[in-house]
């Protein structure tokens, strides 16, 4: 059903889009909309700056980019201070963590739609949630890895814990573990976001449990983490790695063959369709009522969720040509 519903929505948006692009609207290129990250510096968001820019150019409007290049929110809130200031006609946000939320309302307050990408912000005054269903993310890898392990065996998982969409993915993973009696967690670790604190993690469970079966890592400097844990140890191709998301480092050790699989968001398409619904937002709201605002109606899309995608080998030479064009756009 949530499949049927997701296609519903994408197949109307682009019904929507398609017809509003031939016709513009000219004050359009007028507008400036603003992403507002952080962790600008690594390799997964350059697909959404690709999406981010493209979109602009579609739409023919403005777009812009800010954020701090580490995991810093305390910098990324200071960022949608600054955002505000600028009074832009919307406002993309990577959501991370509920202490965004007051950030999210102060720019909502001031006039300005605010949609969410990746993670959600749902007890914010958020317009609409852009991203992966972070369950099914997990879910997927944890089939894959039960598919390579003949389900049976020890099982870790590396993490971020303590946010909602890291969380998330790591109950995805075990739900599908649960469907294996065969299968047993053993361990888990905290990546902190850091490639050298995962590297260490991965390594302390290999020496407690030097007949470890599989890494379940939920993104991807847990999987980076793990593959060169498993190649220090000589346990490349006996020890059985699956990430999330579709870095050209982890897709270069799936091709070298210490990296089972990786399971990819729709990153590239997640601030394309944010950015469509605030332009409507601005442009059309469809008339459920005569007067939306007054009658306090909502009319634009609370949740639009993108698809997950399995690489291996099959298909990783795809992927590793789009993160180069991401990089050349």
């Amino acid at each position: 059903m949530k499949n049927k519903v997701i296609a519903a929505v994408i197949f109307l948006m682009f019904f929507v889009s398609v017809t509003a692009i031939v016709s513009l609207p000219a004050a359009a290129a007028e507008e400036e909309y603003i992403f507002v990250s952080c962790l600008g510096n690594i390799e997964y968001f350059n697909a959404h700056k690709y999406g981010w820019k493209r979109a602009g150019e579609v739409l023919g409007v403005k777009t812009t980019y800010m954020g701090p290049p580490d995991f810093d929110l305390a910098a990324m809130a200071a960022t949608m201070d600054q955002a505000i200031v600028k009074q832009p006609k919307g406002i993309v946000m990577f959501g991370v963590d509920p202490s965004l939320d007051p950030s999210i309302n102060k720019a909502v307050d001031a006039g300005i739609p605010v949609a969410v990408v990746i993670g959600d912000q749902p007890n914010s005054k958020r317009l609409t949630y852009v991203g992966s269903y972070q369950e099914d993310l997990g879910y997927l890898g944890g089939k894959k890895i039960a598919e390579a392990i003949g389900g049976k065996g020890k099982v870790a998982i590396l993490t971020i814990p303590g946010f909602e969409q890291w969380d998330s993915r790591e109950k995805g993973f075990r739900k599908a573990f649960g469907e294996y009696p065969g299968i047993e967690v053993v361990a888990k670790g905290d990546t902190k976001a850091d490639t050298v604190i995962a590297i260490k993690a991965g390594k302390d469970i290999l020496t407690r449990f030097p007949d470890l079966a599989a890494f379940a890592g939920c993104d991807s400097t847990a999987a980076i983490g793990a593959a060169t844990a498993v190649e220090e140890a000589d346990l490349a191709g006996k020890v059985a790695v699956v990430g999330v998301d579709r870095n050209s480092d982890v897709l270069a050790k799936i091709r070298k063959g210490t990296i089972t699989g990786t399971v990819a968001q729709d990153d590239a398409a997640m601030s394309f369709w944010a950015l469509l619904t605030l332009y409507y937002y601005n442009h059309y709201r469809p008339p459920l009522t005569s007067d939306i605002e007054k009658s306090g109606a909502k009319v634009e899309p609370t949740l639009i969720y993108t698809p997950a995608n399995y690489v291996d080998k099959t298909n990783l030479e795809f992927y590793l040509e789009a993160n180069k064009l991401y990089t050349d756009f």
